[in-house]
């Protein structure tokens, strides 16, 4: 349609005020129509590559639990001390599964709950202002590495790299929900990694 469009203003014979006037309708009417299908052919990319950058940090945390496993006895995630502590503000699941419901925005007081994966204030990833998410697993800034502290741990399993979500009002943030018991009875952690554009949409759970 555009090519004939083309075709038909480059004819030889002069235009009319009236034939200018329909082309330039036809063409803001296909300008109008065609905006909406690439807005949400970009959400729709946006979406597909969130949900891959999530899965390449559930899968490095993984990697870090089996690691762990190996070095100290027993796994545990970034942020952990051991695997029975939590990382964020729940004690349980059922908890953690109740304030995703309501999670739906970067700015959701939920996010006092939650910590950042690679630190609120890291270059290259910093989180958007006004949000609430916990500091308390952030890079303290000292020039050394610390073990146990949340975003130095997945920065440290990316080589320094932070990942940043393709939304503007995204950040990657983390919980971790204890594990317990002991011997043949124990149970072990269980992350949820999710986007801060929307936790509720954009998350993943894994229990090793």
């Amino acid at each position: 349609m555009f090519k004939s469009i083309k075709r038909y203003l480059k004819s030889t014979r002069g235009n009319s005020l009236a034939e200018f006037a329909v082309t330039t309708a036809m063409m803001a009417t296909l300008a109008t129509t065609a905006a909406p299908k690439f807005s949400g052919v970009g959400e729709g990319a946006k979406e597909k590559k969130t949900m891959a950058d999530i899965d390449k940090i559930v899968k490095s945390a993984n990697n870090f639990y089996n690691a762990k496993v190996t070095e100290e006895g027993r796994g545990r995630f970034p942020g952990q001390v051991k695997y029975n502590e939590a990382v964020g503000g729940y004690a349980t699941q059922a908890l953690l599964e109740t304030g995703l419901e309501s999670f739906t925005g970067y700015d959701s007081q939920e996010g006092a709950s939650w910590a950042s994966v690679f630190g609120t204030t890291t270059e290259g990833a910093v989180a958007p202002s006004g949000h609430n998410i916990s500091t308390l697993e952030d890079d303290d800034a000292d020039g050394s590495f610390d073990v146990s502290v949340g975003a130095e741990e997945f920065l440290n399993e990316f080589g320094g790299n932070p990942i940043k979500t393709p939304f503007q009002d995204g950040h990657y943030i983390y919980a971790v929900i204890a594990g317990g018991g002991s011997g043949s009875s124990s149970y072990s952690p269980i992350l949820y990694v999710a986007d801060l554009e929307n936790p509720n949409n954009f998350k993943k759970k894994l229990q090793p």
